[in-house]
């Protein structure tokens, strides 16, 4: 009875095959085709699924709590989003990003800019283990410099992610190397290390695009008139000092001397708000009305308003409405064993090393495009893999690089995942505008398919290591 019983709930993989390709169909049409959000496509890949599962014997309820689950995994993700609002409205309020981009603009050459974004992003996410907070922060400050500089948004964007997600990865307070390293029982400081060996030749490659970049572009689209425009109407706007670079400053330290991300933030937002009020001189319902709707400013220049015209907990409405959907569609691919079975699939054909490391970027890239969260693009192959790797003599760091080079770095590129949606809002462009640039991204997971077929940098276990795991993967 007990076997019928679940032979009765096993979902074959052809109809988890036929919701994919239903809400990717209806995806990619009211996408590209109507210019439409994705959250409709969703919704409808969520409904087949609803209707699928249910004929495999499952009951309502079950139905109801697999969607919870996928939304309980985004609640975090949640919060982050209503606190980068809140911080982006607060940060601009106080003229904290307007000085950032006033000193950049006076500093910073454009034919380094791009480069020197890179760096700077990558120090700070490693600084404060997220790339959310960074984009959120040194992230929108620099999308305003080389916006003002003439450069291209998707470049600037680019360089931005490129940096923000070096340093999120390679940083241990990162809450996706945890993750990685915590579910293949692999030392975290052991799991940055192998994770230098495709990410710093990552950094490598993108510093010299962004340097050469840097050198086709930079001078060309060199505007001095209309860069002195914009630092005179920044001028005019807010009240520019070295000193409000410290707030900033004051969140990195926090967060260096291991205070979570999350009251970290909370700490910046607040720091944003009193110097809106005590040192901008705002009263204390425009630095309420700047964490709501966001700053309102209108300074006669369009580029200056574009710039600073932002923030707010309702700008990241669509962002979480977003999340909370695509969530919902992929609890109920994981739990119902959908996934499963479309990586199950996968796995048949990884006969060698190479190819199963390639599988496993291969499904996590797919996991970043069904469930569109990075989480579970991590969560999900970690434990369909982790065992394979141990059988195949692999030490499981090679798949703990694997999940991060494959699962982390690629959520950037899927327009409804939490991460794309994240961006495109935060940064104000496109996934199709940033992603040609975002080198980093697609450039580590190449390096780590390179590795997996020619054996470079793969570490085989040894007896006892062997066993070790073994008995750590019977205890989980």
């Amino acid at each position: 009875m007990n076997k019928s019983k679940r032979q009765k709930k096993e979902v074959n993989v052809w109809y988890a095959l036929l919701t994919l390709a239903v809400m990717i169909g209806t995806m990619l049409y009211t996408v590209v085709k109507l210019q439409q959000a994705p959250h409709i496509p969703l919704l409808i890949g969520t409904s087949v699924a609803i209707i699928i599962t249910l004929c495999h014997g499952y009951k309502w309820d079950e139905v109801e709590e697999m969607m919870y689950k996928g939304i309980r995994h985004a609640l975090p993700a949640v919060v982050i989003i209503m606190l980068v609002g809140l911080i982006i409205g607060a940060w601009i309020g106080s003229g904290v990003v307007a000085a950032m981009i006033y000193y950049g603009l006076k500093l910073i050459s454009p034919t380094y800019f791009l480069s020197v974004v890179v760096i700077i992003c990558g120090i700070v996410a490693l600084a404060i283990g997220s790339s959310w907070s960074t984009m959120a922060t040194v992230g929108v400050a620099s999308m305003g410099i080389g916006i003002s500089m003439g450069l291209s948004p998707g470049m600037v964007a680019g360089a931005v992610i490129s940096g923000a997600y070096f340093g999120d990865k390679m940083s241990p307070l990162s809450d996706t190397t945890n993750l990685a390293s915590g579910l293949t029982n692999v030392d975290l400081f052991e799991h940055i290390r192998h994770m230098f060996f495709t990410t710093i030749p990552g950094l490598i490659i993108s510093l010299i695009v962004f340097f050469i970049l840097g050198q086709m572009y930079g001078s060309d689209h060199l505007n001095q008139s209309r860069i002195d425009s914009i630092m005179n109407a920044i001028d005019q706007s807010f009240i520019i000092t070295p000193w409000l670079l410290l707030v900033p400053l004051i969140v990195i330290v926090i967060v260096a001397l291991k205070v979570p991300a999350i009251p970290a933030i909370v700490i910046g937002i607040v720091l944003g708000f009193l110097t809106q009020i005590f040192f901008q001189g705002d009263t204390l319902l425009e630095a309420v009305k700047a964490l709501q709707t966001g700053y309102k400013l209108e300074s006669g220049n369009k580029i200056i308003d574009e710039l600073f015209n932002r923030g707010g907990l309702e700008s990241m409405f669509y962002t979480i409405s977003l999340t909370l959907v695509a969530m919902t569609f992929g609890g109920l691919l994981e739990y119902s064993g959908m996934l499963k079975a479309m990586i199950n699939i996968v796995l048949r054909v990884a006969k060698n090393t190479g190819s199963l490391i390639a599988s496993v970027i291969v499904s996590c890239i797919g996991t970043n495009v069904t469930c569109s969260e990075q989480y579970i693009s991590i969560i999900v192959p970690a434990r369909m893999y982790v065992s394979t790797f141990i059988d195949h003599d692999l030490h499981p760091k090679n798949l703990s690089r694997a999940l991060e080079d494959g699962g982390t770095l690629t959520s950037v590129f899927v327009p409804w995942n939490t991460c794309g949606v994240f961006i495109a809002s935060t940064l104000s462009v496109s996934v199709s505008q940033y992603a040609p640039f975002a080198i980093l991204n697609f450039v580590v997971p190449i390096i780590s398919l390179i590795y997996g077929y020619t054996g470079f940098k793969v570490i085989k276990l040894s007896q006892s290591e062997k066993q070790y795991f073994k008995q750590q993967e019977a205890l989980d």
